[in-house]
């Protein structure tokens, strides 16, 4: 089984929101946020960690220029502010809702601290996860600043067939059933919206890729 398959796929929202533990349950509550509402800004103090149960969170910084980098768009049952975990004092970026009607479940990080000393198994398959997520916030990083916008879609498609592909029976296509909109991934690529629509309507031209508002398929050639 693939590592980034088991914490990806997993909801975390199931299995670390308060209310499913009995002593936190009577003083946990959920919060409601709008589109472009932010959780937290940057310096902000950190001492929580959050939970999505629906909804999108876009998670990013600004340059010194005021450019906005995306550094991952999270989405149901995913987990954000988690450097909190490590001992961070002040954020480092930003978490900024991108859908309307967003429920967040907040924890306190002394109260994960709490249940990860009561639970050792749990308390690994957290760090395993933080460890996880950092790789592949690198590699994504290191992906944007080092290769070229087709290079930098190939690469992020390939990431999305370990956490949403399948294989298709009939055609032996890479068929993705994903989360995000073309905005999101031009986000997460470092490119603008036009530019990623002019880059996959020349792929799925080059019988590379297809595609649809909910479903990529990265193309089996046969030959």
């Amino acid at each position: 089984m693939n590592d980034f398959w088991f914490f990806e796929n997993v909801n975390l929202f199931n299995i670390l929101c308060p209310h499913k533990f009995k002593d936190y349950k009577k003083h946990h509550s959920f919060d409601e946020y709008k589109k472009s509402d932010y959780v937290y800004f940057e310096e902000d103090a950190a001492n929580k960690v959050f939970l999505i149960e629906k909804g999108k969170v876009k998670i990013g910084y600004y340059t010194e220029n005021g450019e906005e980098v995306v550094k991952a768009i999270l989405t149901k049952g995913e987990l954000f502010g988690e450097k909190a975990i490590l001992g961070e004092v002040l954020r480092n970026e930003f978490a900024q809702c991108t859908n309307n009607n967003t429920s967040i479940c907040p924890i306190s990080v002394d109260a994960l601290h709490d249940l990860m000393r009561d639970n050792k198994t749990f308390s690994l398959k957290i760090y395993k996860f933080l460890g996880l997520r950092f790789k592949k916030l690198e590699r994504r990083l290191q992906i944007i600043l080092f290769k070229d916008t087709k290079t930098r879609f190939l690469e992020f498609m390939q990431e999305l067939c370990l956490e949403y592909g399948y294989d298709c029976e009939k055609s032996g296509d890479k068929v993705i059933n994903h989360p995000y909109t073309q905005k999101d991934i031009a986000s997460l690529i470092g490119t603008s919206r036009s530019n990623l629509n002019v880059l996959m309507n020349e792929l799925k031209e080059e019988n590379i890729i297809n595609f649809n508002r909910t479903e990529i398929r990265l193309i089996q050639k046969i030959a």
